[in-house]
């Protein structure tokens, strides 16, 4: 998304002996898309199998969010990835930019920029219902999450738009070293600075800003409840195991991509062909990771779903179901987190016990 693209002139190759010797690379690269964007639909369909139901401690405003995350993500592997392939197949390496490159580009930098608006709104939402859990039905109201939900999908288009445009002031070509249709930074260096100053940077501040604040307050908490001999131990790391996951996954996948777009804007040239790809599509694997650490380290996620293949499993072979669990005591289950659902007090408490359950350890 964010690198130069490979110039066919800088090879002493003839066109035909360069896709040669392209090929064998080009075959491992198309296979590690392929599976890494199986990997992210598939987590992320289980995940909105489940979150489009209610789960037991989360808020109505906290679904919202991580739908838009949900959604955001499986856009990596049934957007981003299929048009790039195809893409790939179409083009020929030799040939320069046209208005198909302009849309897909467009599309790679909407969706990535997308994922880290919403992921700021999550930290956001965390944030004040940490810190504002009596607040928080009137500073996080239902009309105020749409709002920034909207934010987060909209700005990236109307901020990208210049890279759709076909002979804008954003070059577009195809790379063959990363198989995607990058914008080139180098002719507009101003601009990617500008992109990086309204998208990466400002995503950045919020999550370090509310995640560490949100990590310090569970601190305090474990060692005030560890002074009057009343925490307990199996709770002790609840904020490490969520928190610093994110924050360390977000910097990872996130940091080579913007330095490499910084890099080929200020000095002009390409990075090497195997650093290209793997900082182009290393965000993508955020989508994947976010399934793990927003969802799956979740216990109240984890009985949900089971739950739902309890009841797939019950529609498909009754029998065999039968013998297994027991339904009974699924469907309380269910029917407690639907009514917990609805309660107007829960809904306060649920929005502080999806942080990390961090002010319901008093």
């Amino acid at each position: 998304m964010f690198s130069n693209y490979s110039n066919p002139g800088d090879s002493n190759l003839s066109d035909a002996d360069h896709q040669l010797h392209e090929l064998p690379h080009r075959s491992v690269k198309v296979s590690i898309i392929i599976v890494l964007g199986v990997m992210i639909t598939v987590g992320n369909i289980a995940v909105l199998l489940v979150i489009t139901s209610s789960v037991a401690g989360w808020s109505r405003n906290s679904r919202y969010f991580l739908l838009s995350l949900t959604a955001a993500d499986s856009a990596f592997g049934l957007l981003v990835m299929p048009l790039n392939l195809w893409v790939s197949l179409l083009k020929d390496y030799t040939e320069g930019p046209d208005a198909l490159c302009h849309i897909v580009a467009f599309c790679n930098a909407t969706v990535y920029s997308t994922c880290m608006y919403t992921l700021a709104t999550i930290s956001l939402e965390r944030y004040i219902a940490v810190f504002y859990p009596l607040q928080y039905p009137s500073l996080m109201t239902r009309k105020r999450a749409l709002l920034l939900i909207a934010f987060a999908w909209c700005f990236p288009p109307f901020l990208l738009s210049p890279i759709s445009i076909p002979g804008g002031i954003i070059e577009v070509h195809f790379s063959a070293a990363s198989l995607v249709c990058n914008p080139s930074y180098s002719s507009n260096a101003g601009y990617s600075l500008t992109l990086t100053c309204f998208i990466f940077f400002p995503c950045s501040i919020i999550m370090t800003y509310a995640n560490l604040r949100v990590w310090c307050a569970a601190k305090r908490q474990r060692l005030k409840l560890r002074k009057y001999n009343c925490a307990r131990r199996s709770r002790q790391n609840v904020a490490s195991r969520v928190l610093v996951p994110v924050m360390a996954a977000y910097y990872t996948c996130w940091t080579p991509c913007m330095a490499a777009m910084i890099y080929n804007a200020v000095s002009g040239s390409s990075v090497p062909e195997w650093v290209e790809f793997v900082v182009v599509w290393l965000p993508t694997s955020n989508g994947f990771l976010n399934c793990i650490f927003y969802f799956w380290i979740n216990r109240s996620f984890r009985k949900k779903f089971r739950l739902l293949l309890q009841r797939l499993a019950a529609a498909l072979c009754p029998k065999l179901a039968g013998s297994l669990w027991c339904s009974s005591s699924a469907k309380t289950q269910f029917v407690s987190g639907v009514n917990n659902n609805n309660n107007s007090v829960h809904e306060r408490s649920s929005s502080v016990s999806s942080t990390c359950t961090l002010l319901s350890l008093a």
